[in-house]
């Protein structure tokens, strides 16, 4: 289930592909005044596209291995602390912003725009859960579902009422050193344990709690804290202890907890640039966590990081 969760996430590279091309005889980083239809069915048509690929690719890539079934649920709630469950999330705030950005830069009206970048990540995503329903090892999730909601609607509902994300889903990743005890599970070399060793990421909740809220403050609106979750010590899903038996007959154990995590970070969205291109960079880098010192409090204990990835 994990490669399947990566290659869900790198279906997004196409459509931030975007981002970086000409188009229609003005600036491609210029959002159009009125609807430009050759924008927005362009638009249109790769994410259908990407919809339609995503799941022809997995359906043969990844589900023709395994034992098929009948639609039925599954209960993942309780599974890897519910880091799946912020890592969904975020995944769909993120498709929710790329789609409705695409379709606000082809000239759809703002709330529309949102609109429907909302209901193309919820759509989206759903179309996994309908995968994994007829799988005998998986189901359909209604955990998954739920955080599929939450991310898309942190998404609308600060577009529909701020028309900015004041509030925004970040990403981090460091090597947590345990994939090596689960290779197969966690991760055999780095990219592979970027998307699989809940234990390496965090995921951030990024906001300025003073200069997005008050016009006049004297607090740049790019420096923003950092409220982080992670996890560590897990090796299985269930979040039971694992023991690791030894050759000299010592016990490795491992039993897992929740870390929480205090940081500042950097909104490169907020920093004031007049190239339009740079505008779009630092829109396309901002879903990562820039590394600073974080406060942690895991385990009944306050501890600092001195920086934290």
């Amino acid at each position: 289930m994990f490669e399947a969760q990566a290659l869900k996430k790198l279906f997004l590279i196409p459509v931030l592909c975007l981002f970086i091309q000409e188009s229609f005889g003005q600036s491609f980083f210029e959002p159009a005044d009125s609807l430009n239809k050759k924008r927005a069915i362009g638009v249109s048509a790769v994410n259908t596209s990407l919809w339609a690929g995503t799941i022809i690719s997995l359906n043969y890539v990844w589900y023709q291995d395994f034992e098929k079934s009948k639609f039925h649920t599954f209960n993942d709630g309780h599974e890897w602390l519910q880091m799946d469950k912020v890592g969904h999330a975020l995944t769909s705030w993120n498709f929710a912003r790329v789609a409705g950005g695409l379709y606000e830069w082809s000239g759809v009206e703002h709330k529309k725009a949102a609109l429907i970048g909302t209901a193309f990540s919820v759509g989206y995503m759903t179309t996994f859960e309908f995968l994994d329903a007829y799988n005998v090892d998986w189901g359909f999730s209604w955990y998954d579902i739920g955080a599929n909601t939450a991310g898309s609607l942190l998404y609308f509902g600060q577009e529909y009422f701020w028309n900015d994300q004041k509030f925004k889903l970040k990403f981090s990743f460091h090597n947590s050193g345990l994939a090596q005890h689960r290779p197969n599970v966690l991760g055999s070399d780095f990219p592979s344990r970027t998307l699989k060793d809940y234990n390496g990421q965090t995921y951030w909740l990024s906001f300025n709690p003073i200069s997005s809220f008050k016009t006049d403050s004297k607090i740049p609106k790019w420096i923003n804290l950092s409220l982080g979750y992670s996890v560590n010590d897990q090796l299985i899903g269930d979040g039971g202890t694992y023991i690791i038996q030894q050759a000299n007959g010592d016990q490795l154990t491992f039993e897992p907890y929740r870390q929480w995590f205090l940081s500042f970070d950097i909104d490169f969205e907020k920093i004031p640039v007049k190239s339009k291109a740079l505008k779009v960079l630092f829109r396309t880098i901002n879903i990562v966590k820039v590394p600073f010192p974080a406060l942690e409090l895991s385990r009944g204990k306050l501890k600092l990081n001195p920086l934290y990835f």
